[in-house]
């Protein structure tokens, strides 16, 4: 029995099947509800009148997510990668997405257990950690974790370029500025402000090169920046492709409940009605076999 209940809040808490459309439905909502309430309370006259209104939604919103961490880590041995009940479970609370629900629970029990914590209103803004839920969820931030993890080596050595150029600009346009303007370029950590709102194009105006020799510097790292930022978005533009390209529909086996690409049930198919017409004969236990309609899984339902 405890077993079969396990069974059953795993199934409702994961995304598996439309049984779970109602609970999704509702951490979404809550989750965005949360968000909203962060924001309006940084609005003194706002959080003023509704303290207790704000302070109902934290109390309720911790104890859901609390609850729902609690379940999450009892029913994961449901899951075969999380079968060992100890080692399982401590490997399911090692994933990202667990450390995002702890995180999301987390700053309201630091001030329990660490009472001079009290005071740190930062921790507040820890709160939006509870909007990353939203990847196990949304369907939009599921696509770019794997966008992410097709391109992280191209995304990688662009990042590690970036870096390159940020370091070299900076440490040459210190050596060449340092004299005529000691205070801005104090350092080469110093400059490296003007070498990110650089390589960026957005130039503040608040730190810029007056030497005709750091204005042409600053010239051609700009031309540079412009070149290299178009790289990360040739990257995102053919990551995008592919993986929407690679979302194919499915269909599901009504015997094994595998799913295979609809590609492949249909070779299958052709190869059946090649074997039929040449004079092959159907196995006597498939021909018993009841006719079953396939189910169809398009790229937006859950697997």
């Amino acid at each position: 029995m405890l077993q079969i209940t396990k069974e059953k809040i795993f199934e409702i808490m994961e995304p598996v099947d439309r049984g779970s459309k109602c609970f999704e439905a509702f951490i979404i909502s809550l989750i965005i509800l949360n968000v909203i309430a962060v924001i309006l309370e940084t609005v003194d006259c706002i959080y003023a009148i509704y303290v207790p209104i704000f302070d109902a939604i934290n109390l309720f919103s911790v104890a859901v997510f609390s609850v729902e961490y609690i379940l999450r880590a009892w029913c994961c041995t449901v899951d075969p990668r999380y079968r060992d009940p100890v080692l399982g479970r401590l490997r399911h609370a090692l994933t990202p997405i667990a450390l995002v629900d702890l995180m999301a629970v987390l700053p309201f029990y630091m001030p329990i257990v660490f009472p001079y914590l009290r005071s740190f209103r930062v921790a507040r803004l820890f709160r939006l950690f509870r909007l990353l839920k939203l990847a196990r969820y949304s369907e939009i931030v599921g696509t770019f974790i794997e966008l992410f993890k097709r391109k992280k080596e191209e995304l990688g050595v662009t990042f590690f370029t970036l870096m390159i150029l940020l370091v070299f600009a900076s440490s040459l346009m210190y050596e060449v500025e340092r004299d005529a303007q000691p205070k801005l370029f104090s350092s080469i950590p110093a400059a490296m402000w003007w070498g990110v709102i650089t390589l960026t194009t957005i130039g503040y105006g608040d730190i810029y090169p007056v030497t005709p020799l750091g204005r042409i510097i600053g010239s051609i790292i700009a031309f540079m920046g412009i070149l290299l930022l178009a790289l990360p978005t040739a990257i995102f533009a053919s990551g995008f492709m592919e993986v929407l390209g690679n979302k194919k529909k499915r269909v599901r086996c009504p015997y094994c409940g595998r799913c295979f690409e609809e590609e492949a049930v249909t070779e299958a198919h052709d190869a059946d009605a090649e074997i039929s017409g040449a004079g092959g004969k159907v196995p006597e236990d498939e021909a018993k076999m009841p006719e079953a309609k396939v189910e169809v899984i398009t790229p937006g339902d859950k697997k």
